[in-house]
């Protein structure tokens, strides 16, 4: 039979926008979870710039967002 992912791709569309708004809103502890993993790999972390790597990180929440609602605009009209 055929299977109905709309469910499925609004679950992940939400997961996504909490996770966006996540990174957006508290990008100092998405730091410390990259330098935790890399560090798990034996990897050292430093950053040149804080302030670039804040921006580069709160501008990837945003667009995760945004990829988010464009997604659930595409399902909204172009799927039903």
């Amino acid at each position: 039979g055929e299977m109905n992912y709309i469910p499925v791709s609004i679950a992940l569309i939400v997961t996504g926008i909490i996770v966006g708004l996540f990174v957006f809103f508290y990008p100092v502890s998405v730091m410390r979870m990259q330098v935790k993993f890399f560090e798990k790999l034996n990897w050292r972390v430093e950053l040149i710039s804080l302030q670039k790597e804040f921006n580069r990180i709160r501008h990837t929440g945003l667009y995760l967002v945004v990829l988010c609602l464009c997604a659930g605009v595409y399902i909204k009209f172009f799927l039903q």
